[in-house]
């Protein structure tokens, strides 16, 4: 990986303090990075590189990710990360950017797209899009006393879960190349080192809240979500992986709403996509962003 490194900051979002790294010239047009869960914002450094001779680019530690502080009380609504990205976006006083999310970040980008669709030169969500229509509608069926005791469950369970304590990087590191056998070494060791916390007794875990991990009992409907795809007015790239489990919004019906999207299914590539076939997808990225 090029030694180029970014500049490290901090900026405030409902009274926690998140983590920031930019690259490039200010002067140059912006570029926001959103990382997806259980993630951390120097997984896109090898994106960030690559384009930060002709963008600002910018990404960030969602809240309970990385460098940046944990919820109170654990609570993580994807709503909450919306405000976070809007706090983001005012901090440095953009006008207009170029934004792309991976997973939980795509679902992120796509819902402030929605909300700010003025703001957004071009949107890339890469297996962003959220839960698709099925699991949604599952959900929306379920009784509300059914739903919400499950919430409350759910919550007490997570709220006791402790971070893995790993006895130093080497393990941290085997266990990520376990997990993650089709990635290079350098791709293991980078993301392992930036991914990972120290603890007080020496040894290390990784860096997200592992109460962090639920999913609120009220959130956006089917319905809503059509009505923000279809507010986007942007160029819109949305990338799947063909080994991927994620649904393939061509074919589950949520492409359809958008004013100006194009769906990408890339061999050989997981949920991963920008790391799976990094080349592959730096090339369409290219393509998409000069067209």
């Amino acid at each position: 990986m090029s030694e180029i490194e970014p500049v490290l900051s901090t900026f405030e979002s409902q009274r926690l303090s998140l983590a920031s790294a930019q690259w490039g010239d200010s002067s140059h047009p912006p570029l926001i990075l959103v990382h997806g869960g259980r993630d951390q914002k120097r997984s896109w450094d090898w994106v960030a590189r690559a384009l930060a001779t002709r963008f600002y680019v910018i990404s960030y530690d969602l809240r309970g990710h990385g460098k940046s502080a944990w919820s109170s009380d654990g609570d993580y609504g994807v709503m909450d990360h919306v405000f976070d990205l809007a706090s983001l976006v005012a901090h440095f006083n953009l006008e207009r950017f170029y934004l792309i999310g991976h997973s939980l970040g795509g679902n992120i980008a796509v819902r402030y797209a929605g909300l700010y669709p003025e703001k957004i030169i071009k949107l890339v969500a890469i297996e962003g899009l959220g839960p698709s229509p099925k699991m949604q509608s599952e959900r929306a069926a379920e009784r509300l006393e059914v739903r919400l005791r499950a919430w409350i469950e759910q919550r007490r369970l997570l709220s006791q879960r402790v971070a893995r304590k790993m006895k130093n990087a080497a393990e941290a590191r085997a266990r990520m190349q376990a997990a993650f056998e089709h990635l290079s070494d350098a791709q293991i060791s980078h993301l392992t080192l930036t991914g990972i916390r120290d603890n007080q007794d020496g040894t290390v875990s990784w860096a997200y809240d592992p109460a962090g991990m639920g999913r609120s009992p009220a959130d956006i409907t089917n319905d809503e979500f059509r009505y923000l795809y279809a507010r986007i007015t942007c160029p819109t790239w949305l990338v799947y992986g063909a080994d991927s489990w994620a649904s393939d919004p061509s074919k589950d019906g949520r492409a359809a709403h958008f004013q100006n999207a194009v769906v990408s299914i890339i061999p050989e590539a997981g949920h991963w996509v920008h790391h799976d076939r990094f080349e592959v997808f730096m090339s369409a990225l290219e393509d998409f962003f000069l067209g």
